[in-house]
């Protein structure tokens, strides 16, 4: 199949990569061209485990290209992909130019029969709006070319996109007409030859599910989080209430993890988005505006046990971070809570010294020289008044704990996702999550 993907962020060339794997032909268009010179020579802009040799083999094999053009990307494409960016506004709405800008000038290119799909994420009515306006510019073109317009919201986990996309647990298609579920279905047909997990609804009922699994994601782990802060309170330990919750099969152990709150691209901005959508529509998302301030106060928590620690005298203290990443296996650092910490440890006059195994050059570009970066987990901690564990990367997940403590000043350890054993740190001073 002829396969057109405008947007080569993280969506869009993860999405480019997999589809071009399976034999298809594609465009990957952006509008960035340093970007796509870079990526011709097989430059990938971000960390994602797998996604260099997918982009290597596939240019490589002549089904992956790479171009600025979309009238070039638009020629033969049987189907085309909106995967632009929709960042939020101010008040939290999603902004739809870039989405509505590809449509404009789809409208103008397109001479054959096109499908549509958004696989950006977009508020519920966008796949109107998008079929609005290329009906629009056909219009003034006075032509009439049969095309349609679906949703294929993206459910994409960064650390492991590749394999979500090539072994996905449910693909959710939203579509009005039998020709765009069957274009659909022949599409993802060849991933899930021995279960077909694609799941058909309407347009708006697709746009609204990609907001809602996101929100409930992001409610699960601020309702851990208040209940690891009463944990504390109350002399519980949050760990094993988890684990008696997580066995209930009516709730599950996924996402039910305390830590110091979530990040990433995803779930502030879904929830803010969604929140603004019920406002339009003369609602209050009362759990979600709570869940959004429940996260937004759980990323001073690390700070707050650090500054009790000391009573307040904090100021000149060396301190480690360790992790930088809103999660592992990604370099994301959007809406990260090392962000928060790292801002209120600078405010307090401490020196900061920090690692993360992909991050550093995307913390390099927030913070500049104002944070120190270390090579090694072990040089982060030289001389270190506390470390705060923030992301659980793998390559700490079980360090040399005496190398650590003959290197730090003091041996106070702040863990932000509890993930290291209580039991092997002894000597250390160890406070955690609930």
């Amino acid at each position: 199949m002829n396969i057109t993907i405008v947007g080569t962020g993280y969506v869009g060339l993860v999405t480019g990569a997999c589809l071009a794997e399976l034999g298809n032909t594609l465009y990957c268009v952006d509008t960035d061209a340093a970007k796509i010179a870079s990526l011709q020579d097989n430059q990938i802009p971000m960390y994602e485990p797998g996604l260099q040799d997918l982009v290597e083999r596939n240019q490589a094999a002549g089904r992956l290209h790479f171009t600025t053009s979309l009238a070039e990307g638009v020629g033969q494409a049987q189907v085309l992909f909106i995967a632009v960016g929709t960042p939020p506004n101010p008040d939290g709405s999603a902004n739809l130019e870039g989405v509505e800008n590809v449509a404009r000038q789809v409208g103008q290119l397109i001479d054959h029969p096109l499908l549509v799909v958004n696989k950006s994420t977009v508020p519920v009515g966008t796949g109107d709006r998008v079929k609005a306006v290329i009906a629009s510019e056909l219009s003034a073109r006075r032509v009439e070319i049969p095309f349609d317009v679906a949703s294929n919201p993206e459910f994409l986990k960064e650390g492991s996109a590749v394999k979500d996309f090539m072994q996905p647990d449910r693909v959710v298609v939203g579509v009005d007409t039998p020709w765009a579920q069957e274009l659909m279905a022949a599409l993802y047909k060849p991933m899930l030859l021995s279960n077909f997990r694609v799941i058909f609804m309407d347009i708006h009922s697709a746009e609204m599910t990609k907001y809602a699994a996101n929100a409930m994601l992001a409610v699960r782990i601020s309702f851990m989080n208040e209940v690891a802060n009463l944990c504390e309170r109350v002399g519980a330990d949050v760990s094993l209430v988890r684990q008696g919750m997580g066995s209930d099969p009516r709730i599950g152990a996924k996402f039910l993890y305390p830590g110091c709150g979530y990040g990433g691209s995803c779930f502030p901005k879904d929830v803010k988005a969604l929140i603004h959508t019920a406002g339009q529509n003369g609602l209050t998302m009362q759990l979600l505006e709570a869940t959004e301030a429940v996260n937004s106060a759980q990323k001073r928590v690390l700070f707050s046990k650090f500054y009790s620690y000391y009573n307040g005298e904090v100021r000149g203290r060396r301190v480690a971070v360790w992790g930088l990443a809103f999660k592992p296996g990604t370099d994301d650092m959007r809406e990260a809570p090392s962000i928060t910490l790292i801002e209120q440890l600078l405010g307090a006059g401490c020196a900061v010294s920090a690692y993360d195994p992909a991050a550093i050059p995307a913390a390099h570009r927030l913070f500049g020289d104002r944070i120190g970066y270390a090579a090694t987990p072990y040089e982060a901690v030289q001389g270190t008044d506390a470390l705060f564990h923030v992301t659980e990367w793998k390559d700490y997940r079980m360090p040399n704990w005496q190398q650590v403590h003959a290197a730090m000043r003091i041996p106070l350890i702040i863990d932000g996702r509890n993930v290291f054993d209580r039991e092997a740190l002894e000597g250390f001073t160890y406070l955690r999550i609930g």
